[in-house]
C-alpha cells in the first residue's frame, strides 16, 4: 500500500518538474519572441535603426563636454571632460533607459497579453534583456571609443565597472516594475513622474563630484542610489577617486523593496490593467 502511495507521489512530483520545464522553455520562446518584435518595431522601421541608440548617448556627452569646457579649464576629476562625463552619464542613461521602456511593457504588448501563452513576466523581462544589452553595447562602444580619443593609461576597475552598471539596470528594473503598475492604474502618473524626476539628471552626480557637495546636501543626496552609482562607475575609471560613500547593500536594499512591491502589485492588478 505505501508502495503504492509512494509512486503515486513521485508519479505528480515528476509531472509537475515536466510542466515547470515546458513552462520554461515556452517562456523563453515567448521572451525571445518578444524581443525580435520590439527590435524589428523600434530600430527596424527607422532609416538608421540602431545608429540612433548611439548616437543619442554621443550627441548628449559631447553637449556637456564642450559646453562645461568653455566655461570651466578643467573637469573636477582628470584632465578629459569626454571621459568624466561619459563615465558620469551613461549609468544614468542606462538606469533612464531602462526603467522608462519597463514601465511601459504591457502597454506596449497589451494586444499579444490577450494569448494565454504570453504572461506580463514575459513582456517585462523581454525589455529588461532588449534594453540592457542594447545599454551595455552602446556604453563598451562609448567608453572604448573615449579611451581611444584621449589616449587614456590608467587602470580600469573591470569588477567595479561592471558592479555599478549591474546596478544601474537593477535599480532601472525595479523602478519601472512599480512605475509598470502605476502606470497601468493610473495613466497621469506617466506626466506625474516625468515632473518628479525632472531634477533627477542633476541630483544623480551626472555634472559633479558627491565630495564637492556642501555637507546638507550630500545627507540628502547619499539616498539617491544613482548618485552611488555613478560614483561606483568613476571610481573605476579613476583611481585617485573614493567613492567610500557607495553603499552596495543599500542600492541592493532599496531595489529589491521596490521589485517585490511592483511584482506583488503586478500580480494582484495585471488583469484590471489589461481590461482598461
Amino acid at each position: 500500500m505505501l508502495t503504492l502511495v509512494d509512486q503515486n507521489a513521485a508519479g505528480i512530483v515528476a509531472k509537475r518538474r515536466a510542466q515547470s520545464t515546458k513552462r520554461s522553455f515556452a517562456s523563453m520562446r515567448t521572451i525571445s519572441a518578444l524581443v525580435l518584435r520590439e527590435m524589428s518595431t523600434r530600430y527596424g522601421r527607422t532609416p538608421g535603426g540602431y545608429i540612433w541608440s548611439l548616437l543619442e548617448p554621443i550627441a548628449a556627452i559631447l553637449f556637456l563636454s564642450l559646453g562645461f569646457s568653455l566655461v570651466i579649464r578643467t573637469p573636477p576629476l582628470g584632465t578629459s571632460f569626454l571621459l568624466f562625463y561619459t563615465t558620469g552619464f551613461l549609468p544614468f542613461n542606462m538606469y533612464n533607459n531602462i526603467s522608462n521602456t519597463t514601465a511601459r511593457a504591457i502597454n506596449y504588448s497589451k494586444a499579444l497579453l490577450k494569448f494565454p501563452a504570453v504572461t506580463w513576466l514575459d513582456a517585462i523581462f523581454a525589455r529588461l534583456l532588449l534594453n540592457s544589452l542594447t545599454n551595455v553595447l552602446i556604453m563598451v562602444l562609448l567608453i572604448g571609443s573615449v579611451y581611444f580619443i584621449v589616449d587614456a593609461r590608467s587602470t580600469v576597475d573591470v569588477p567595479l565597472a561592471v558592479m555599478a552598471v549591474a546596478l544601474s539596470i537593477f535599480v532601472g528594473f525595479a523602478v519601472g516594475t512599480v512605475n509598470c503598475v502605476l502606470l497601468g492604474l493610473f495613466p497621469l502618473w506617466e506626466l506625474a513622474w516625468s515632473i518628479i524626476t525632472r531634477p533627477l539628471f542633476i541630483a544623480s552626480g551626472v555634472l559633479f563630484l558627491y565630495r564637492d557637495l556642501p555637507e546638507g546636501a550630500q545627507q540628502i543626496l547619499w539616498f539617491n542610489p544613482i548618485m552611488q552609482i555613478t560614483g561606483m562607475m568613476r571610481a573605476a575609471f579613476y583611481s585617485t577617486y573614493d567613492a567610500s560613500y557607495a553603499s552596495v547593500s543599500y542600492i541592493l536594499g532599496v531595489s529589491l523593496a521596490l521589485l517585490t512591491l511592483g511584482l506583488i502589485l503586478m500580480g494582484r492588478y495585471h488583469q484590471d490593467i489589461l481590461n482598461r
